[in-house]
């Protein structure tokens, strides 16, 4: 109820808002607030929609007496295709219902996979409901509209909401997001955020406020400018989180030729995905039990396992040692009969327990060979804390999707690479490329991990190299701060060797520690 009173007063002073439509209004905290709020005395037409029956019938037993209110019980996507033709709204305001498409009914994906085609944006399994809603709201309003959301913060940096992000930055003159620091839904543990959007004619461009919590919600004001030029691309609105002057610098790196792409250095893959780590990662104990030497694999499987920035076989046998899974098997694709006695006690164990019985297990014509599995060169963590680690390859391992993996090209010195990555532009980039998983984790996949930007690192003497890895390996293997590997490398390489201004290795240490606090005080 506090959410939907705050996002209510924004609207309550307007008198050019005379009709509101709610798609899906639950037991009517939104109609409570406008009530409370006084926005009901001003319109002439306040429409919820519910698809629950019983929260329909209790909602029109306690606002009865309000002959401005209309509540029907209906499917909103049904709603939508009967009305979007003819009915126009001022104002479009809710907490959609986040619904994965899994869970929505033939006839509801049906119809919001048209409410997105037919805009031009890609419908898939990963689209959920409040997406739907969403575009199909922004098509109800009038031509100087608004609409204010209660949507997940996922919207700011998801993959599957790169068609969204544009079509919303094409649609509306002005976005508002406002984010919190801690949930305001503890229960749910969903991280959301309020999205106003308004039509116009004239833009103005995009902006974000960052609130703690709800209690400083009323302390906005919206009347301030603040808004920043919108760009009209697919790219992550994470970005705005930086001030105009750090994106101009961020964008003339990228610009700059003696910076390159980490995709630009060769192949980057997700790690083997075998279908259930816990039954092909196997510590030693289980190893000796089912004689599975002869099919092992080295393996880091976790972040725990890289305790450097090389991984050596006295790493790999530091980890067996101590009981972790840092094995991987790897069955050979010979006939099931010449298999051990031991190894077909081991699958058999594990049909018992239905792993093969997992989608990735039984989609295979022999659900315990794992496929795709090939030694990389390095390794690079999937979800971090401070900061991903790369790590090189230095004994034949492999890792699950825990990891990315990485091939490189053959005119790639790896040790330059790996070099390349500790300072403080590629750690800003990291942050702004990865996204908030959530409990202040960082997520990069690999298409985010290609656009890492590294400085291109050519002619450096190989005593300093040698020296340098050697501070950083040993920095990050006695858990000391990182930055002071960042300060060396910046020092040596950016400044030394490439001649970067060292203002410049301050704003992206800035940036790195700005958006890295941000993400841990979601934690």
């Amino acid at each position: 109820m506090q959410l939907a009173s705050a996002m209510v007063s924004i609207f309550a002073a307007d008198k050019t808002i005379k009709t509101i439509l709610e798609p899906s209004c639950g037991d009517g905290v939104f109609i409570d607030a406008a009530i409370e709020a006084g926005l009901i005395n001003n319109v002439e037409l306040f429409r919820a929609i519910e698809i629950e029956a019983g929260e329909v019938k209790t909602l029109k037993n306690r606002i009865a007496k309000y002959k401005n209110i209309d509540v029907r019980q209906k499917d909103f996507f049904d709603y939508y295709n009967e009305a979007y033709k003819t009915t126009k709204y001022d104002l479009i305001l809710g907490n959609p219902p986040y619904i994965r498409y899994q869970y929505l009914t033939e006839t509801q994906r049906e119809i919001q996979s048209k409410i997105l085609i037919s805009h031009g944006m890609k419908s898939n399994k990963l689209i959920n409901a409040w997406v739907g809603f969403l575009v199909a709201c922004v098509q109800m309003l009038n031509e100087n509209g608004k609409i204010a959301f209660v949507i997940p913060a996922e919207i700011l940096q998801v993959a599957y909401a790169e068609d969204l992000r544009l079509y919303l930055s094409n649609h509306f003159s002005k976005i508002t997001l406002i984010t919190f620091e801690k949930l305001v839904f503890p229960d749910i543990e969903q991280e959301v955020l309020v999205f106003i959007g308004e039509k116009g004619h004239e833009e103005k461009g995009i902006r974000i406020f960052e609130m703690s919590d709800l209690d400083n919600f009323s302390s906005i004001n919206l009347e301030a400018n603040g808004y920043r030029e919108m760009q009209h691309v697919k790219e992550k609105w994470t970005k705005y989180f930086t001030s105009s002057e750090e994106t101009k610098l961020i964008q003339k790196i990228k610009r700059d030729n003696r910076f390159q792409k980490f995709s630009d250095c060769g192949i980057i893959n997700i790690g083997i995905t075998t279908g259930n780590n816990d039954y092909f990662s196997i510590d030693n104990e289980t190893a000796k039990k089912y004689d599975l030497s002869q099919v092992l694999i080295p393996l880091i499987g976790r972040s725990s396992h890289a305790h450097g920035i090389y991984f050596t076989k006295e790493d790999w046998l530091k980890n067996v040692n101590n009981g972790k899974r840092a094995q991987l098997i790897k069955f050979p694709d010979v006939s099931y009969e010449n298999y051990p006695i031991k190894h077909k006690e081991y699958i058999e164990k594990g049909e018992r327990e239905g792993q093969n019985k997992g989608y990735k297990c039984s989609i295979r014509d022999r659900w315990y060979i794992v496929p795709a599995i090939w030694v990389p060169d390095a390794f690079f963590l999937r979800r971090n804390n401070l900061y991903p680690k790369f790590v090189l390859n230095n004994c034949e391992a492999v890792s699950t999707d825990t990891m990315h993996r990485i091939k490189f090209n053959d005119d790639i010195d790896h040790e330059t690479i790996l070099l390349s990555y500790y300072n403080s532009i590629s750690f800003a980039f990291t942050e702004i490329c990865g996204r908030s998983y959530g409990g202040g984790v960082l997520e990069i996949l690999p298409g985010e991990m290609g656009n890492i930007i590294l400085p291109k690192i050519n002619g450096i003497d190989a005593q300093l190299k040698k020296g340098l890895l050697h501070k950083i390996d040993n920095i990050v293997r006695n858990n000391d701060d990182i930055e002071g590997a960042l300060n060396v490398v910046d020092e040596e390489v950016l400044i030394g060797l490439l001649g970067i201004d060292p203002k410049v290795c301050k704003q992206f240490r800035a940036i790195w520690k700005k958006l890295q606090k941000r993400r841990l005080g979601r934690g």
